[in-house]
Order: structure tokens, then sequence, then C-alpha cells
């Protein structure tokens, strides 16, 4: 068997982390020689690192990490995989959609040859529109990705924890750890599992975050927006040369008549439009470009909670997510990660 470290990250989700966990101990007793549950609270407004706290406090396998203010998702995700100990990481949310009786088959489906496995719903579990907007979400971006699998990411995925050397190079607020993976390798798989519907609040993504979510994505990793814009332009371009041909032909045929307002207005809004759009695109990347270099952090812990056991600790620091040696201890006071 092999060693496990599973991370979660935790958003307002107080009133699922003791039923998660508890049953995450039942499960990988049976299937992980060795394992832990690292819990990432993003700076959830409620009482959610309350509850990491205890349930770290109460459980030598599990740890809590308190970010200092909410960074996102795929930030929380950084930071406990680089604090992850072991040599396979599992990641899920942490509203028991991802069942974890469901976390043996996913080990069991990360064969020798492969380095990275997504979890694939057999059904929907969000509703309709939903459900449909990130299928069309991942097909969307699946050509950032790369590999026959890439319409199939999802936040239930198992990986070998080298592939974490992929993250090295994330700095920054925009973090997107999939397009980071699939840079890393392309040996990667999946496996049908069954999904639960939440049971307790309602999903922090709407089909308008989607939306922003796929826009970012697109503008921090790929050039695709840039190309359209310049598509765009020649497609204009076109347009106002086959324009100034239909008006020359038109003068030397003899119609010399000045055409109405009408054409003329709305040639200058389409070559205006298409100015707007341009700047507008452009300006996307120039902010992300200055956001990197304002230094703004992918994260800071403000806190850790882990049980006195042995090789474990208890500290608080505003690590930045520098890798921790797998099984050791890690008390060392670091700067924010950038």
């Amino acid at each position: 068997m092999t060693r496990v470290s599973v991370v979660i990250p935790c958003y307002r989700s107080a009133q699922t982390l003791p039923a998660l966990v508890g049953r995450l101990l039942a499960v990988l007793p049976d299937v992980a020689s060795a394992f832990e549950v690292v819990l990432v609270v993003d700076g959830s407004p409620d009482n959610t690192w309350e509850t990491a706290q205890e349930l770290a406090d109460r459980h030598e396998t599990v740890r809590a990490l308190l970010l200092a203010r909410n960074y996102g998702q795929h930030n929380a995700l950084v930071a406990g995989i680089r604090c992850a100990r072991y040599d396979v990481v599992v990641t899920m949310d942490d509203d028991l959609q991802h069942p974890p009786e469901e976390v043996p088959r996913l080990l069991a489906a990360l064969r020798p040859d492969l380095d990275l496995v997504y979890a694939v719903p057999r059904s929907g579990t969000h509703g309709l529109l939903r459900d449909l907007a990130s299928r069309s979400l991942k097909i969307g971006l699946s050509g950032r990705f790369g590999g026959e699998n890439s319409g199939d990411i999802c936040s239930f995925r198992v990986f070998r924890s080298f592939l974490r050397e992929a993250l090295d190079g994330v700095t920054g607020p925009y973090t997107q750890i999939d397009i980071a993976f699939s840079w890393a390798t392309t040996r990667i798989g999946t496996v049908r599992v069954n999904m639960e519907h939440r049971s307790v609040g309602h999903s922090n993504y709407t089909v308008p975050m989607l939306v922003r979510h796929a826009i970012g994505v697109l503008v921090a990793y790929s050039s695709i927006p840039l190309r359209l814009v310049t598509y765009c332009g020649l497609l204009t371009g076109a347009l106002g040369t086959v324009l100034l041909a239909v008006f020359l032909w038109s003068y030397w045929c003899g119609d010399t008549t000045v055409k109405g307002f009408t054409s003329t207005a709305t040639m200058i809004s389409l070559f205006a439009s298409a100015q707007m759009v341009a700047l507008g695109v452009i300006g996307e990347y120039l902010g992300r470009i200055h956001a990197e270099r304002m230094g703004r952090p992918t994260y800071i812990i403000r806190e850790r909670s882990e049980s006195h056991g042995p090789g474990l600790s208890m500290t608080s620091d505003a690590d930045g997510g520098h890798l921790s040696p797998p099984g050791g201890r890690h008390s060392r006071t670091l700067g924010p990660a950038r």
C-alpha cells in the first residue's frame, strides 16, 4: 500500500467537515500504509477554522491550515499540496459531493503508467444548467490542457507528489493547477465514480463565476484572445477594403452622389467597436502583468493546527508554502509565496 495525503480546500464547510473527516478516517486505513488529511481553510467567514482546528487537535492524522484571507480554491490547493508529506496526493471538495468511499477506487486507478487521474461523475450533480455550464467550460478549455482526457478535469483527483514541482513556477494570485500539471505530464487517466448531491448549503460556483473563471484561465494561460483580436482586425480591414472597392466602382460608374449618414456612422461604429475590444483584451493582459509585478502572493498561511503526535507540531506563521520534506516536521517561519 502507498502513503496518501488528502488535501481539502475549505470554505463555509463547518457543517460538513466532521462527517467528511470521519468518513475519510474510516476508509483510508484500508488503502494506505500511512495517510494524512490536510484541511486548508481559505479565509472562511464562518467557524470553519474552529471546526478544522478541533478536528486536527483530535486526530493525529489531520492537519489544518488557515490562510490569511480568501485567495480562491486553486490557491488554497497549492498551499495544501506544497505542505503534503506523502507520495500520492488526493484532492477533493469539502461539501461531501465527492464521497470518501470512492477514494479507494480513485487510488486503484492510479496505475504505474499514470501520473494523474481524474474522477468523472457517472451523472450530473449540480442541476441541469450548472452541469451544462460546467461541461461547456471544460470542453471549451480542453485545448489548454492537451491530452484526450482534457474535457474530464475535476477537482476530485489523485496524482503522484512529484507533479507538485510543476507548481514551483506558480506566482501571483492567478492559479490553475490542472494546466500546471498538464505541462508536467501527459500520463493522465480517468475513472468513473459516484458523486453525491450537496446536502448542506449551496455551491459557491455559479454560472457567472464559471464564465469569469474561464476568461481568467484564457487570459492567464493562453494567447488565444490576442489572436482573436488580430483576426478581428484583419476581418475589419478586409471589410473596409471591400467597401472601398464598392465605393470606387460606383464612382467610376458615374454614381458620384454622396451616400447618406447611416453608412458612414455604421462604419465608424464598427471600427470604434473593434478598437475598444482590442484595447480591452490587451488591457486584461497588462492587468495580469501588473498584478504579477506588484508581488501579490499566491497565498499566506496565517496559522497551522496539528496534533502533537510523532513528527507533528503546532505553529503559527506566515508560511508561503515552501515544500516540507515528506514525513518531517514543518516548523520554520517562512515568507509569503510569490
